[in-house]
């Protein structure tokens, strides 16, 4: 049985807290349909960018292998790198209810190497491989970042809601139906001493 007193404008106030418990149950269950929605899109891109990056990998190691059939390991460790002037990754960012979603890009740009003391077709390709593998890493590194945000969350919402709306909304319900009850029988009360009032 509630402890709130049984008046008329207590079932108003609860009934308003229902109503707005309710809203915040909709608004819930929508934003776990728009996050739900981002992540099979992220997951669609996500899936997208191994595939790319499984593949330059494959190009990279036969790369790296003809390399070492042309240098040898030890020569092919001191080969030059690329000198990168600026730093080449660059995100962008934006929010999905109140989740951030990132988008990024590797690009070496015009990256310079110094020169190499016995250069070779192979160490260049085992070069360019590595440095498009590196290219292909990042996108998928924020995209990887973007479905464990957007899961958490998700989780989060999911939770939430179901708090309202098994729990939290029915307990009002409940307490809404127990004070109108505790009403009816007042105002029979009060009915049946207005009228033994008016006999006698």
């Amino acid at each position: 049985m509630s402890e709130i007193s049984p008046t008329r404008s207590a079932v108003i106030e609860m009934k308003d807290e229902r109503r707005a418990m309710n809203e915040g149950f909709v608004f819930l269950d929508e934003k776990c349909l728009l996050l739900a929605g981002e992540i099979l899109r992220q997951l669609e891109r996500h899936e997208q960018l191994q595939r790319e990056l499984l593949a330059l990998h494959e190009q990279a190691t036969a790369a790296l292998q003809a390399s070492v059939a042309r240098h040898g390991l030890n020569d092919l460790r001191i080969y030059p790198p690329n000198e990168l002037e600026t730093s080449p990754l660059s995100v962008d960012t934006k929010s999905l209810m109140g989740v951030r979603l990132q988008q990024a890009q590797w690009s070496a740009g015009e990256a310079r190497h110094a020169d190499a003391v016995m250069p070779s077709p192979e160490a260049e390709a085992c070069r360019q491989a590595f440095t498009a593998l590196l290219a292909a890493a990042a996108p998928l590194a924020a995209v990887s970042g973007n479905l464990e945000r957007l899961s958490l969350e998700y989780r989060r919402s999911v939770r939430r809601a179901r708090a309202l709306q098994d729990v939290m909304l029915p307990e009002l319900d409940h307490s809404i139906g127990d004070i109108e009850g505790r009403l009816e029988e007042l105002e029979q009360e009060d009915a049946i001493w207005m009228r033994h009032g008016i006999k006698s």
